[in-house]
Formats: structure tokens, sequence, C-alpha cells
């Protein structure tokens, strides 16, 4: 296969509303293969094209991208030590660090979000198979388009919610829906269960969340669907223990489900639930993508409005594309109840956007509120 290893000079302008974008990586076939992706979109463009991240450093300011795709193994400077460096001579960069699935790059990518990296891609081990480099094409140029929207979009003043009022109905306002959002009433039953949904921005929401939520998770069992890979949802699952002090671990095929516990949708795995007795178990499925994405969002939804019909609370968080919002509708149908994050606190507003504005929501929460709000619906308290 012929790459191309740089933009052609022949190339035209880049227009003033595409997203630049900086690909750095020691391989010459991924770099040649990401940059004609990118490339391929009208509204994206590659201005430069790098082996190390030595070479990312010494051209940043001048490139001046928007997004820089950073790979994480590279010789004479590594994307982890790159990444403050990059953000140090350029502030507002969006970096999307892309590195192949093992333990330890698992790791080190956690380790770059909480030093300012915004997400995150799964590289694989070969691009030879149509499907694997098909979704992660898919993932790849939706989060450097959602990242980069996010960066620049404009700043709205807050949307008019129209509460119904109910004794567990919370009187807030939130901020930034992207259209007059009218809640529904919460479910007059107290929930017996607390399914989450996450995608870009996930990770650092979940963290921030798994530490004040120990009085919900004594009171239920906490499962959660974030669109991670194998071995990334196993450090997830180690991270949200270690912050949340309580067991947390990946769903186990038929293991029951327990209140004190968070359960990890693995990756590569649907985790959904099933009635067992007067209780409920763990039930992965290892079916095609739903929404580009395994593990989906929707099929636990699903199957958890079924368990627990009008017992069932989910929140959505931050996420790029709309799932959860097929599962939400089977919640909400059944007489469960749905809560939000907001636009504004959010990385991206595609998921918890697309049920607030299906007319699903409960509330519509900023992210320092949620944890909050959340132990008082669980307490059986007003809001």
């Amino acid at each position: 296969m012929t790459v191309s290893l740089t933009p052609p000079a022949t190339r035209p302008p880049v227009q003033q509303d595409t997203v630049r974008v900086m690909v750095v990586d020691d391989s010459a076939v991924i770099r040649g293969l990401v940059s004609r992706w990118i490339d391929a979109e009208s509204d994206l463009s590659v201005v430069a094209s790098v082996r190390t991240g030595r070479d990312a450093v010494n051209q940043i300011e001048r490139v001046a991208p928007d997004v820089v795709v950073l790979d994480i193994e590279m010789p004479d400077l590594d994307g982890l030590s790159a990444l403050p460096l990059l953000l140090a001579k350029l502030p507002q960069l969006t970096v999307i660090m892309a590195s192949t699935l093992t333990r330890r790059n698992a790791e080190i990518s956690f380790r770059a979000m909480a030093l300012g990296a915004a997400d995150y891609v799964p590289k694989p081990e070969s691009t030879r198979e149509a499907g694997t480099a098909e979704m992660f094409r898919h993932e790849l140029i939706g989060k450097i388009r959602s990242l980069a929207a996010r960066k620049r979009r404009s700043p709205r003043g807050p949307a008019t919610v129209t509460p119904a009022t109910t004794p567990m109905q919370p009187t807030l306002a939130p901020a930034a829906p992207a259209r007059e959002s009218v809640l529904r009433p919460f479910s007059p039953l107290r929930p017996r269960v607390l399914l989450i949904g996450a995608s870009t921005g996930g990770p650092q929401a979940l963290m921030r969340l798994a530490a004040d939520l120990g009085p919900v998770i004594d009171r239920v069992p906490v499962l959660i669907t974030q669109h991670m890979p194998p071995m990334f949802t196993t450090i997830l699952a180690e991270h949200l223990a270690r912050v949340s002090r309580r067991p947390a671990a990946e769903g186990v095929d038929g293991e029951s489900i327990r209140t004190g516990h968070i359960y990890i949708a693995p990756g590569k795995s649907h985790m959904q639930v099933v009635a067992r007795g007067a209780g409920a178990a763990i039930a992965l499925d290892d079916g095609p993508p739903v929404n580009f994405c395994k593990p989906a969002v929707d099929p636990l939804f699903a199957s958890a409005a079924r368990v627990w019909q009008g017992a069932a609370l989910a929140l959505v968080l931050t996420g790029m594309g709309a799932d959860g919002m097929r599962g939400g509708r089977e919640i909400v149908a059944a007489g469960g109840s749905i809560m939000a994050q907001d636009e504004a606190s959010s990385v991206v507003w595609g998921m918890p956007g697309a049920v607030a504005q299906d007319g699903q929501c409960s509330a519509i929460l900023p992210l320092d509120r949620i944890a909050g709000s959340l132990v008082q619906i669980y307490a059986g308290d007003r809001l």
C-alpha cells in the first residue's frame, strides 16, 4: 500500500471554518490512513502529519491545529510526555490520545485524560479487516468533529425549562439545553437501581460522580455502560472502586446483581439484566454493535425497564451520538425516570441532548449537582 506521509503541496487553502488536525504517529501506515480519512471529510483537514512527539511540540505553534490525534508509543518523545508540552504552547488545544488495546496503554490513556487530553480512541492492531478499520474510522472522525465543535460553540443563555410538579420533582432550572425542554414527573416509586450511560467525556464525569455517590450505592446496585473497548473497561472499574470506596468490576454473565456494587459493561459485550427470582442478574450479549457501539447503552436501559419497570432510574452523561435514547423511551414507557447532564457541563451534548430533546427527562442538571440530587432521590427526600 502506498502511503502519503505529508499533505500534498497542491492542497487548496484550508477554509476558515474547517477543523485543522495534526496527526502524530510513528507508524507511516497509520499516519497515511488517518490523514486520508480526515481529508475525505469536507469539514476536516490535516495540516500536519508527524512521526514523534518531539516533532509535534516543535511544530505546534506554527501549524496551530484545532485538534491533535496523538499516539502514545513513539520514539524520542512519547505521547504522554508530549501532551503537557503541547497544551502549554496551545492551552485551548483539543488532544485525542490514540493507543492499542493493552493494559499499559489503557492506564496511560486514563493518565492522559487527567493531564488534559479530551478523549482517547482505541487503535486497532491491524487495519486489514474492513470491519475493524471502519469502526476505528467512525469513532475517530466522530470524536474529532464533536470535540472541535464543543470548543467552537458560542455561549448560549439558559433555555426555558418547564417543570411538572410531583413529590420527587426537582425545582431546579438547569442550564443551556439546545431548545425548550418540558420535564416529566419523576416516578412516584423509590428507585431500586441506578443505570448510567456515557461516552465521550464519560470517564472524567464518572470519576467526579463516584466520589459522592456512596449513599446511593449503599442503597441500590449501580450499572454503567461507558463506550470503551476491552481493557479500558477493566481500568475504569478499578478507578471507580478506588474513588467510590465500593466494590466495582466488569459485569460477569449470570452473576447476581447486588446492592452496594458497581457493575461496568465489559468492552466488546452489551450488558443487559434479566429477572432472577425476586432479584436480577447480569446477561452479557455478544451481538453486533448497536449505534456503532459495543457495549451500547440502549440494551442496558431496555432490559432494565423490563426488570425494574417504574423503579428504574437512568442517568445519561456526556457522550457523542444518541445511544440511550431508544432504551430511555422504554424506561419512560415502563414508568421509570430519566436524568441527563446539561449541555454546559457536557464535553459533548449528544447522548444527554438526545434524551432531553426527546422529552424523556425528569431533570437536566449540571454535573456538579447530579450526585447531590441522586442522594436525595434515593433517600426518598424531596428535591
